[in-house]
């Protein structure tokens, strides 16, 4: 029988040593697994935007291609047109929606890959104690947005997420791919082509591609991000592009004030006023640049130094720094979080776009460990709030600032 001392050491092997992540990343994954099944068997389903899901896809099958004419009961499709292909695939399989455990199940086996994915990012960047995986199963709104609510996000989050690895593993032009990309149906569907949010890792993209690649293949790449996305949109662009264009990518949409998670200690009239989306999306641009121009060059020399080096030979690599995995994941979860602080409004099931990246960003700190646990409690306390309070919100906004000025001043 093993003894005391040898349990323990171990225990210690699977927490601590990295050649040991995977087997503790294994039994995370399948302690996840289990507990999924128990909440979709124990847990009731509740219906939010499943069915409006399902009517829109159903119009959209019956030919019509017009954008504003493709509604259901919580109003008109607002989702670029990947959304739609997915959910094609959904409709065929569940019986129109019909079949809730069969979508539920669908939803697990996808959170089950996207924790996989989540394990994955941190293996490659290393520098984590692997203990920290053992936070990612923790959330129970994560939990709920995948299969006790289905929503759209979850296929977004997925692809990005495949995106990542494939950048930070050097298969930029297959990260490309992902960040648009590919359906058992259609040869181009992506997290850009489901959900608009995808574009909050857009400045990130474009700063590892340009640093590792160049100039050139850095606008090679965003022409193919831009023609796959019209590629799959062009039944509905041929139809009516101004339609397609307005609904799928509104940046003026006004979400309500009574579902928002974040900005609750403002009031309904500031929350709703041009001023405040105008600060905000001020804001939002003035800390991008302030992350580009000071942080995210700072081991090449500075921005303009890599700005001159990309220019002056565009066919080459921007970076005389390389381009790891760590700063890969880094910089894009660092551009995500900036872009969640400065929306207007989130909703609950948006938590999805970096829940799993919590853990990851606290530890890219130098906070004292339990600080670094308490902001991630902090965080996810605000997202369990229903409604939402004043107090509620001020805990996200204060958990989210802390996290992304550690990142600051730890450097990246």
């Amino acid at each position: 029988m093993p003894t005391l001392t040898n349990v323990r050491r171990y225990v210690g092997l699977l927490l601590l040593d990295p050649q040991y992540f995977w087997w503790l990343a294994s039994l995370v994954i399948l302690g996840d697994f289990l507990l999924s099944q128990v909440i979709i068997r124990f847990v009731a389903y509740t219906e939010i935007d499943w069915e409006t899901y399902m009517v829109q896809t159903g119009v959209y099958l019956k030919g019509e291609h017009d954008y504003s004419r493709i509604t259901g009961p919580t109003g008109p499709l607002v989702y670029p047109a990947g959304h739609l292909h997915i959910h094609r695939l959904l409709y065929g399989i569940t019986e129109a929606g019909a079949d809730i455990p069969l979508a539920q199940q669908i939803y697990g086996v996808l959170y089950i890959a996207s924790q996989t994915l989540s394990c994955t990012i941190y293996w490659l960047a290393g520098g984590i104690p692997n203990w920290i995986i053992l936070l990612l199963p923790l959330s129970k709104r994560l939990h709920s947005i995948f299969f006790l609510r289905l929503f759209n996000d979850c296929w977004a989050v997925t692809f990005v997420q495949a995106a990542i690895i494939a950048y930070q593993t050097g298969y930029d032009d297959i990260g490309t791919l992902l960040f648009r990309q590919v359906s058992p149906l259609k040869p181009c569907l992506a997290a850009l082509s489901v959900k608009m949010s995808i574009l909050l890792y857009l400045p990130a993209l474009l700063v590892v591609l340009f640093k590792r690649n160049g100039l050139l293949a850095t606008f090679r790449h965003v022409v193919t991000l831009g023609a796959s996305n019209a590629l799959l949109a062009l039944p509905f662009l041929e139809e009516d592009y101004w339609a397609y264009l307005r609904s799928a990518f509104d940046l003026s949409r006004v979400f309500l004030y009574k579902w928002t998670v974040n900005w609750r200690m403002i009031d309904q009239e500031t929350f709703l006023s041009p001023q405040w989306a105008n600060g905000l999306l001020f804001g939002h641009v003035s800390v991008l640049a302030a992350f580009g121009l000071a942080i995210w060059c700072q081991k090449d020399g500075g921005v303009w130094s890599v700005l001159k080096r990309g220019f002056r030979k565009p066919g080459l690599p921007a970076s005389f720094a390389p381009v790891t995995a760590d700063y890969i994941a880094t910089i894009f979860f660092t551009s995500n979080l900036i872009g969640i602080i400065f929306a207007r409004s989130l909703h609950y099931q948006f938590y999805s776009w970096y829940a799993q990246q919590l853990p990851f960003l606290a530890w890219r700190t130098r906070y004292p460990v339990f600080v670094k646990i308490a902001l991630i409690i902090g965080i996810e306390y605000s997202w369990n709030v229903f409604p939402s309070t004043p107090f509620s919100s001020t805990i996200l906004f204060a958990g989210n600032t802390l996290l992304l000025a550690g990142v600051w001043t730890s450097g990246i």
